[in-house]
């Protein structure tokens, strides 16, 4: 069994303990703790100061032996001992969780020490050897038990009976301090503790009064005459004392046995902090974190700024284009929006004689503003501009502005303008300005308002003598702040709208004249064909048709390969590989064949394009339609042709498979009549009940009556556009039967095919 001293207490300043041990190893020779404690909080009834130790006990006549003792303290250089504290709990020796130890620097001087603690056998008491940590446990339970139950002679015997094997002099001490209740048994335990200690003529004392007559022999006799003895020793211990010699304790065997191969026995000491240490030391962490954190954010900024993520727009990225470094654009390479043409060329005039507007004190606007959808060519008139003009050319898209550091968007639209008017003239083009130039709102942050706040002071500060230019782009004008367009900044505004026929007729003839086409090519037939395409979806459809061509292995582009690549962005990509079943087919062929025949057979809807059941994209078949000419406007009656179109593929399915066979695929189709119905009703003010009113999207808002009524006239359209596809489709049942034979043959119908089969013609083959 390892020897050792295990304690626990709740304090956290525990320098009377440690000073108790710390002494108890300067006897024994064993390891001293390092860690240098300060007592702030003295254990009541616990705890005596040395120094007062000194000139109040009268063990301390010798001034030799005094001042032996206080120079071996002071030479104690690692560990300040303080306190003793003569030990009473064992509790509250057993619970601490820590233990450092070094070599005693006091070996030299603890002759002194050893004398003095002769005289104080209470101190060595108290120390034993530790056995397993449930045995401890258990010991402190039956400790605390005899403290509390003090007048219990049952509570003391068992205690004494638990510590008799293994803490004999434990016994001892609690035994012969006043107030613990005694009895015969507890005599007898006290009589054995005194044998196993040595102590043969106290126990032999004590033994002889157990077995004389219960009236004489009281437990106060014994513990009277016990206490005797005990005194004696002491007597016999000063007198010791005053002659520099050693006493021979009656627990001297315990101590040797510390102090035996002590390297190999350490003293532990467990520490066991208190609620106020806990949350200074959870206080400390934080601090200590906070500390790290706000180091780390620094050095990573540095390096942030080392790496170029904070860098000047100047030094991070090549925004300007200058001399032959221009986009190679020009206004003839832009086709379709001869109106925006026309009046940037004002911008390319200026730029290049200024004087020539500023004569008679005219000014120039200080930004235009290009407004249009996507593809239509903002981008390029922008840097159009530049090029006929030859003028510095700064660009940046609206999101390079503003990084994860605030301010960084502030200061590179500072940035920008000092180099555009260095550099003068020049024009500056922001692209996608929404993303800076949205309206704010007073909910946000400071520091998301921080860059607009910036562009709209650097384009007050322009003056038009400066000889710089500020363009911008976006697709989403109703979204800019107002006080970005108000007149002054941005006050030139130029629609870039989607081209018509003769628009769409000239980008073609431009893009197709690097590419090799066939001669029988109509672009004109093309042109009519692609209403609603942009600039940018007319040049994918001429590289997707040459793409085609190419893998084919053609000497030049047909216009099968053009009508393919159309039907590719309008439809999306067949699906030729999926998997369908003979009754989905079947099911989609009558489907379709509906949408087909009510869109044949009624007034004011579009001319058929194309039919097809092959999956296209996340359909599983389509019925294309193109309308003749560019329209700006929808009248009543196409709006309805629309809609029962939209039912004819569900009344279709209704009709052949029955109520209860119709399937999901009328999701779309329901959904886009439903959609149609509803603008018709609340925004194009085409209902008789309702009337000329425009509502909100969000019916929520409307009153519960108001809402009603919107929501049956949508019905009422709905019911109505499905009676009339019913009408039709029951009419023409043969047609419809003929149409999705020829759909499951041929997979694919032109409008003219599908006449020839509504007529009753065979088709050889698809055309």
């Amino acid at each position: 069994m390892n020897n050792k001293i295990i304690i626990k207490t709740s304090h956290k300043f525990i320098a009377p303990y440690l000073g108790f041990i710390n002494s108890l190893s300067l006897l024994s020779g064993d390891y001293v703790l390092t860690k240098k404690i300060k007592c702030r909080r003295f254990l009541k009834n616990n705890a005596y100061e040395l120094k007062n130790t000194f000139y109040k006990k009268k063990y301390y006549e010798d001034k030799a032996t005094k001042s032996g003792l206080e120079k071996a303290f002071s030479q104690h250089n690692r560990f300040k001992i303080s306190i003793l504290v003569p030990y009473r709990s064992y509790s509250t020796l057993q619970s601490f969780t820590k233990a450092k130890h070094s070599e005693s620097c006091l070996s030299k001087n603890s002759h002194s020490l050893k004398t003095y603690l002769n005289l104080c056998p209470v101190l060595y008491v108290k120390c034993y050897r530790s056995s397993s940590q449930n045995h401890n446990r258990y010991l402190a339970d039956l400790e605390e038990k005899a403290n509390t139950y003090i007048d219990d002679p049952k509570q003391q015997y068992a205690f004494y009976k638990a510590l008799l094997n293994t803490y004999p002099e434990f016994i001892i001490s609690h035994y012969e301090r006043s107030g613990a209740a005694r009895n015969k048994d507890c005599d007898l335990m006290y009589a054995k503790a005194l044998e196993n200690t040595g102590q043969l003529e106290k126990a032999l004392i004590v033994r002889r009064y157990i077995n004389t007559d219960p009236q004489d022999a009281s437990s106060s006799s014994i513990a009277q005459n016990s206490n005797n003895i005990f005194s004696n020793t002491q007597e016999k211990s000063k007198n010791t004392f005053n002659k520099h010699s050693s006493f021979n304790l009656p627990y001297k065997s315990m101590f040797q046995s510390f102090s035996e191969d002590s390297k190999k026995n350490p003293i532990y000491v467990i520490t066991e902090e208190s609620r106020q240490a806990k949350i200074f030391k959870w206080a400390r962490f934080l601090l200590s974190f906070t500390f790290v954190g706000y180091i780390f954010l620094l050095l990573s900024s540095i390096f942030a700024e080392s790496a170029g993520v904070l860098r000047s727009i100047s030094k991070s990225q090549d925004i300007e284009a200058s001399g032959d470094n221009l986009p190679d654009v020009k206004f003839n390479d832009i086709c379709g929006v001869d109106e925006a043409k026309e009046e940037l060329q004002e911008v390319v005039d200026f730029l290049k004689n200024p004087q020539k507007f500023t004569a008679l004190g005219g000014k120039l606007p200080k930004g235009v503003l290009l407004i249009g959808p996507p593809g239509t060519g903002k981008t390029m008139l922008a840097k159009a501009v530049a090029k006929e003009a030859g003028v510095s050319f700064f660009f940046m898209g609206g999101s390079e502005f503003d990084e994860m550091y605030v301010g960084i968007g502030a200061k590179r639209v500072r940035e920008l303008f000092n180099i555009a008017k260095e550099k003068s003239p020049s024009i500056v083009f922001i692209d996608e300005l929404d993303a800076i130039g949205s309206k704010r709102n007073p909910k946000d942050s400071a520091y998301i308002k921080q860059t607009l706040n910036q562009l709209l002071v650097e384009l007050d500060g322009f003056s038009n003598k400066e000889g710089v230019v500020i363009m911008a782009a976006t697709n989403f004008p109703e979204s800019l702040d107002p006080a970005l367009t108000r007149p002054g900044r941005f006050d030139k505004h130029v629609v870039v709208p989607l081209p018509d026929v003769r628009g769409r007729l000239s980008i073609l003839k431009h893009h197709t004249k690097k590419i090799k086409i066939a001669q029988d090519i109509d672009l004109t037939i093309l042109a009519r064909g692609t209403p609603g395409f942009s600039g940018a979806d007319l040049q994918n459809l001429v590289n997707q048709a040459a793409i085609r061509s190419s893998k084919s292995n053609s000497t030049s582009v047909s216009m099968k390969d053009f009508e393919w690549a159309r039907d590719k962005i309008l439809m999306g990509t067949e699906r030729k590989s999926a998997f369908i079943t003979e009754e989905s087919k079947r099911n989609t062929a009558y489907h379709e064949g509906g949408h087909a025949l009510v869109a044949l057979y009624t007034p004011g809807a579009m001319k058929l394009h194309k039919a097809t059941i092959i999956p296209r994209g996340n359909s599983l078949g389509m019925v294309m339609q193109l309308p003749d000419m560019d329209k700006d406007s929808e009248s009543k009656k196409e709006f309805l042709a629309k809609i029962d179109v939209a039912m004819g593929g569900r009344v279709a399915e209704e009709l052949t498979l029955g109520k209860e066979n119709i399937t999901s695929g009328s999701l779309s189709d329901i959904q886009n009549a439903t959609a149609i119905a509803k603008a018709m009703v609340t925004q194009y003010g085409m209902s008789d009940k309702v009337g000329p009113v425009a509502y909100d999207q969000d019916l929520s808002r409307l009153s519960s009556s108001t809402k009603a009524l919107v929501e049956s006239e949508i019905k009422t359209l709905l019911e109505e556009a499905q009676a009339r596809a019913t009408n039709i489709l029951k009419t023409h049942k043969k047609e419809l039967d003929r149409l999705a034979k020829a759909l499951i043959e041929f997979e694919t119908l032109t409008s003219e095919e599908i006449e020839k089969v509504v007529r009753g013609e065979k088709i050889d083959h698809l055309e």
